[in-house]
């Protein structure tokens, strides 16, 4: 079974590639081949984020486990297309470079049988260009009961020397 995707640059702009892709293909091979549509080097790190409908963030697939002593965190090299995009849950959000936060979202096509002398994965479509820095985001909290954000920049009390060093 072959995957069709499209993997969508969260920005203003339109900028999105579609991808066909072997369902049993690895997420490590999925990301390989959106770095790669998309131009990058494919030297950062990166995750896959489970989804709800509304693109609300679930479970994480890191490419790496960077957790000392390891832990339950799925990994990319162990997670299969398959297992993580089907019908009922179509959706994905992909994290490339974390200091600069490149997002997209992901959204399963179509669903067809594989064509005999066609290689996956296989870039169908390109549209619009990769901006030179990654589109800004507007991260908000949620308010916390009991939080006061104008306690936060206020160190009178701390008794700190100025000279400490």
């Amino acid at each position: 079974m072959v995957y069709k995707i499209r993997i969508i640059l969260d920005a203003k702009e339109d900028i999105f590639r579609d991808i066909e892709i072997d369902a049993s293909d690895s997420l490590e091979a999925f990301h390989n081949a959106i770095t790669q549509s998309f131009g990058f080097l494919g030297n950062e790190m990166a995750s896959f984020y489970t989804c709800d409908q509304e693109w609300n963030q679930d479970e994480e697939i890191a490419l790496f486990d960077m957790s000392e002593n390891g832990s339950d965190i799925r990994l990319m090299n162990e997670s299969f297309l398959e297992d993580v995009l089907t019908l009922k849950n179509p959706k994905l959000i992909y994290v490339y470079d974390f200091m600069n936060m490149w997002t997209f979202f992901i959204e399963l096509a179509d669903m067809i049988e594989n064509e005999p002398g066609v290689s996956y994965p296989n870039l169908l479509f390109s549209f619009g260009e990769l901006p030179e820095t990654p589109p800004e985001k507007n991260f908000k909290a949620e308010p916390v009961d009991g939080y006061d954000e104008d306690s936060l920049g206020n160190y009178d009390n701390l008794d700190f020397d100025e000279n400490w060093n």
